[in-house]
């Protein structure tokens, strides 16, 4: 064996010392592959199994050796040395012999890595391939859906009917014995019909612009007329004093308030003016008289006229007096320097200063109650915030789940969607807050007001979003716009708060108040009763199990109300986490239940407990009752009662079980499913 594996060593290279060192560099490649033998090349004329067999033999070999040298040496003598030399050099040539097995072992790894490779960017070559011809599928599929959803541009216009199209337009555009049978004539024929009418609308705007022209010429005519009655007209308000007071409408009082209202910033102005012009248009709306203040809206302004004058005088020239600076210098150096709080807290106070003057809305509803609105102006922030107040008539008495109800901070949260007044409207403000250390709005909103939305609507106000600007002209056309949209969702949500207070007083006491419009939606007897009507905290409501599914799709945010009810009937337990919007009524209340009656029972392991959350919460309009809806909250806690009894009298009772059912069936069940 170690004669073959000597012959398996590399072979010497053959060089000759007689030839220059230049020669040997130039050989040819063929001259190189004979003197040299390439072991990757032998690796794959030899057979790998082979080799294993060699190594397993070569490794006994050494062992085998090993043991005899150990031998050879314990037992000693003379001709020791030359037998321990033969197994030494045997030895060796096996040692050679694994060195090769393990350099053609890593040649053959190597190869195999390579080979890998190769397949491994043939299979993400076709996989590129592949998603380029998906890529291209979906390319197609797209285009074919645009192909298959094309509208033309006359599906854009709004044509009349086909009974007023054949009825009005002659028969040679019409054409019904052509038309009537073939839908492309048809559209063709009804387009032309509504050309024909489009050219003789246009022919009477014409008109009407040119009679428009002659009627602006004789409004100048009788503005210069109107002009000059001024001097007339104030000798005879000046007269009319007496007669005035006499009547109750106090015109000159309206004049003191419009001099006062020129000291107004122009974001308080427009909103004075624009109220004052809708209180009068509602007022000459309601009675035929000349227009006068509405008894509904009145606008008044308070606040120092003095103080709102000082803020534009400009500031005197001072003297340069030697003496007074000097004395000025060791005051200053005696006094204490205040320190860095002290200055920032002086800043922040100088930026939310607010305007002397303000404006004051009173707002009565139809039960007498009033919303006590006073809008204020921040002079370096340049938005708006309002402070709100209810009032009624009678005094009533809070029950202990209706305290958010008229509480100024949330009585106009949310008034639009969306619109919390936490946050500064103006996006140039958080510049001005970096500067003087105020993190966000929202501390300072009991103190200044909140600045909704809506507020600096009102002002005129228009912050955009995309291009911050530190100066904004108050508009007009934008408060007339939104007041009377305004004015009347501020009526509806007082109503709406108030009818709430007085069904939360009803509901702690376990009555369920339904107005004698909606008793015919009820069965006659209800024996499922409210036991309990609590408000909770939106941690609280966060934290109950089931109530996941309002949580995950993201109904229950911060500024909803959030209730607890608990309704029994026997054994049998219902619990309603109710979610109430601040939108309500037009915003439904969200119902969440959990019954626990043999067991806890949720819409996700009960189909029932859903039918009933689909009852309460999807079939809601038919429950809102007569308009504006404040019924609706306890209808549904009505229906809910209901429900409760559906449930347990139609349950399946247990055979096994001896003695009466629990819940005998008192009521007949007409509908199956809705």
């Amino acid at each position: 064996m170690s004669s073959e594996s000597s012959k398996k060593r590399k072979p010497k290279v053959i060089r000759s010392d007689g030839a220059p060192a230049e020669g040997k560099r130039n050989r040819s490649d063929t001259e190189q592959e004979g003197k040299y033998y390439s072991e990757e090349a032998e690796v794959d004329l030899r057979d790998p199994g082979r080799d294993y067999e060699l190594y397993k033999y070569t490794c006994q070999e050494l062992q085998r050796l090993m043991a005899e040298i150990q031998d050879l040496k314990s037992r000693g003598g003379k001709d020791v040395a030359v037998e321990l030399e033969d197994r030494r050099i045997q030895s060796c040539v096996h040692f050679m012999t694994l060195k090769k097995l393990n350099r053609l072992a890593h040649i053959r790894l190597k190869k195999g890595r390579d080979q890998t490779h190769e397949a491994k960017q043939k299979v993400d070559a076709y996989h590129l391939q592949l998603q380029n011809l998906l890529y291209e599928v979906m390319h197609l599929q797209k285009e074919i859906t645009k192909c298959l959803e094309f509208k033309s541009k006359h599906e854009e216009i709004d044509l009349v009917s086909l009974e007023e199209f054949y009825k009005e337009a002659p028969p040679d555009i019409s054409k019904a014995e052509v038309t009537m049978g073939d839908p492309h004539q048809q559209t063709l024929a009804r387009l032309d019909w509504e050309l024909e009418q489009r050219k003789r609308l246009a022919e009477k705007y014409r008109e009407c612009l040119s009679n428009k022209e002659k009627i602006l010429k004789e409004i100048e005519v009788k503005k210069e007329y109107l002009s000059s009655l001024q001097p007339r007209l104030n000798s005879i308000m000046q007269a009319s004093l007496p007669v005035q007071e006499y009547l109750f409408m106090p015109f000159d009082q309206a004049h003191k308030q419009y001099e006062t209202a020129r000291h107004l910033p122009p974001p308080l102005y427009v909103l004075f003016v624009q109220a004052t012009a809708y209180g009068q248009a509602c007022a000459h709306m309601k009675s035929s008289q000349p227009p006068k203040q509405d008894k509904t809206l009145s606008v008044a302004i308070e606040g120092s006229v003095d103080e709102a004058k000082a803020l534009f005088k400009p500031p005197e020239d001072s003297q340069d007096d030697e003496s007074d600076s000097d004395a000025e210098e060791e005051q200053t150096t005696k006094r204490r320097r205040p320190t860095l709080g002290v200055q920032l807290d002086d800043k922040r106070k100088e930026m939310l200063k607010r305007h002397p003057l303000s404006v004051m809305l009173d707002l009565k509803c139809k039960d007498d109650s009033v919303l006590h609105l006073t809008f204020y102006y921040l002079m370096n922030l340049n938005i708006m915030t309002v402070k709100a107040k209810v009032t009624t008539a009678v005094e009533l008495i809070t029950p202990i789940s209706a305290g958010d109800l008229l509480s100024p901070d949330s009585v106009l949260s949310c008034l639009y969607p969306g619109d919390h007044g936490k946050k500064t409207p103006n996006p140039a403000n958080q510049y001005q807050f970096d500067k003087v250390g105020i993190l966000t709005l929202r501390d300072y909103v009991l103190d200044l007001g909140h600045p909704y939305l809506w507020v600096q609507k009102l002002g005129g106000l228009h912050f955009p979003k995309e291009q911050p600007q530190h100066t904004v002209i108050a508009d007009h056309s934008l408060s007339a716009s939104h007041m009377e949209t305004t004015m009347k969702l501020l009526k509806t949500r007082v109503q709406s708060r108030l009818a709430l207070h007085k069904q939360f007083a009803s509901l702690e006491h376990g009555i369920v108040p339904v107005t004698s419009d909606c008793q015919y939606l009820f069965p006659a007897k209800v024996v499922s009763r409210l036991v309990k009507w609590v408000t909770i905290s939106h941690d609280d409501y966060m934290e109950l199990h089931f109530t996941k599914d309002i949580v995950e799709v993201g109904l229950a945010g911060d500024t909803n109300l959030y209730y607890m009810a608990l309704v029994e009937r026997g054994t049998a337990k219902l619990q309603a986490a109710v979610v109430l919007n601040p939108g309500y009524s037009s915003i439904p209340p969200i119902f969440q239940l959990c019954l626990n009656w043999k067991g806890e029972k949720t819409n996700s392991n009960d189909d029932n407990i859903r039918a009933m959350e689909s009852e309460v919460n999807v079939c809601y309009k038919e429950l809102c009752g007569p308009r504006p809806g404040h019924q609706l909250l306890t209808n549904q806690l009505q229906r809910l009662c209901v429900l409760l009894d559906v449930y347990l009298e139609t349950e399946s009772h247990d055979d096994s079980v001896e003695g009466p059912k629990e819940f005998p069936q008192e009521k007949m069940c007409l509908r199956l499913f809705r």
